[in-house]
Parts: structure tokens; sequence; C-alpha cells
């Protein structure tokens, strides 16, 4: 692992990235941390059994995708606010009739705020289509797959060495700058404790494979069964 002022960085094959991504969880769990932020580092992390083209790439999409607005957290579709938009300046009307002005502005006021609500859901719904598109199928082809939040910036390059074989850089930032030498302090904590790490996640024989299609090494199992 490679330690600068821009976060802890590692090359190597797909087990590498992802004991990296699981050392640097469990040292961030160590510290204290969680919550919101903390669940979608996990998240997005790589796994073992995941393809970087692939499942990476659908949760790097996600992540960077615009946020739902107020209409969509109430969980209410654009025809329905305009629905109720609709309601609430017949309302107005009424209101007015009346002679209640203080109550017609009111449902005025609410009659507009649908609207804008409304156009706010849909213009995001469009957006994240949008997005969608762009990202899965042009921004990963000349960008790294990445992740930011408030607490974690990482991304993931893949290369091919001259021998043909791939490769990957993955490079994870801490963003307070405090927690970052907290992290730092664990993870040389973790080299001196174990001579090899153990991710959480059973590993599969199958993950070299299931990335880029390249022939797992044997398993201790199956070379005793070899040679025995």
């Amino acid at each position: 692992m490679e330690e600068s002022v821009s976060g802890f960085k590692v090359r190597g094959a797909w087990g590498d990235v992802v004991e990296h991504g699981e050392r640097i969880t469990r040292a961030l769990r160590d510290a204290g941390v969680d919550g919101d932020a903390f669940e979608e580092w996990d998240e997005w992390r790589p796994k073992s059994h995941e393809r970087l083209g692939e499942d990476v790439s659908e949760k790097t999409a996600a992540q960077a995708s615009v946020s739902e607005g107020e209409g969509e957290k109430a969980g209410k579709a654009p025809d329905e606010d305009l629905q109720t938009a609709g309601e609430r300046l017949s309302e107005s009307y009424e209101k007015v009739e009346e002679g209640d002005n203080d109550e017609a502005v009111e449902r005025w006021s609410e009659s507009i705020g649908y609207v804008a609500r409304a156009a706010d859901s849909a213009g995001r719904r469009m957006l994240r289509r949008v997005e969608n598109t762009v990202y899965q199928r042009v921004m990963t082809q000349l960008a790294p797959y990445y992740f930011d939040n408030e607490l974690v910036s990482a991304n993931i390059q893949k290369s091919a060495r001259g021998d043909g074989d791939v490769s990957f850089i993955f490079e994870v930032n801490i963003n307070d700058d405090e927690l970052k030498e907290e992290v730092s302090d664990r993870l040389g904590e973790f080299d001196d404790e174990v001579t090899r790490w153990h991710v959480d996640t059973e590993k599969e024989t199958e993950t070299a494979e299931v990335v880029e299609g390249v022939e797992p090494p044997p398993s201790d199992d199956r070379s005793r069964s070899t040679t025995n």
C-alpha cells in the first residue's frame, strides 16, 4: 500500500482491491465511524464476487445520481402533485367567492408549491435517465469508477500490463484529516498484527475468473487433492 496526501493506494489484482477496501472499512469501524455515510461507502466498496464493469459501474452510477427531491421522498409522482395542485387552486377560487381572501391566498400558494414539486420530480427523473445512460456507456470508458461523500473519496482504475495481465489501482481518501490519521495508524497496526489479511467475505476460487475471465489459482483443498 502507498500512502500520500491524496489517500491510501494499492496496485494489484482484484483480490488486492477487495482486501484494501475491507481494511479501510475495518479501520473506520474501529475508529467508531458509523451512520449513513459509512453505510454508503460499505455498500459501494468492491466485493470479491463482483465485476468492475457491471456491479461497481452500476453502484457508481447510482451513487453519483441526482438525489431525490421532496416529492419523491414523500412518495408522490409528478401527476399526483399536479392533481393536488389543481384541487388547491379550485379551493382558492372558492375561498375568493366566499370572501375569505387569506384562505384563498394560502390555497393558491399551496397550489404553486405542488406544481413546483411536480416539475422538480419530473426533472430529476429525466436527469437520472440521462445520467445513467451517459455514465455507464461513456464516462466509465474515460474516467475511473469513483465514490464520493462527506466521509470517503475513492476511485478504481483498470490497466493492462505489458504481459497482458489485468491489474487495478484503487485509491481511497478519508476526507477528515484527523480521522484519516486514525485510519492510517490502524492500517499500520493491521500490518503488524497479521501477516495475511483475511477479508470478511468468503473467498471464492472463481473470483479472478468472474472479474476478468482469468483462470483462478487452485485452492488449498484442490492443491491437496491433486497431490494426494
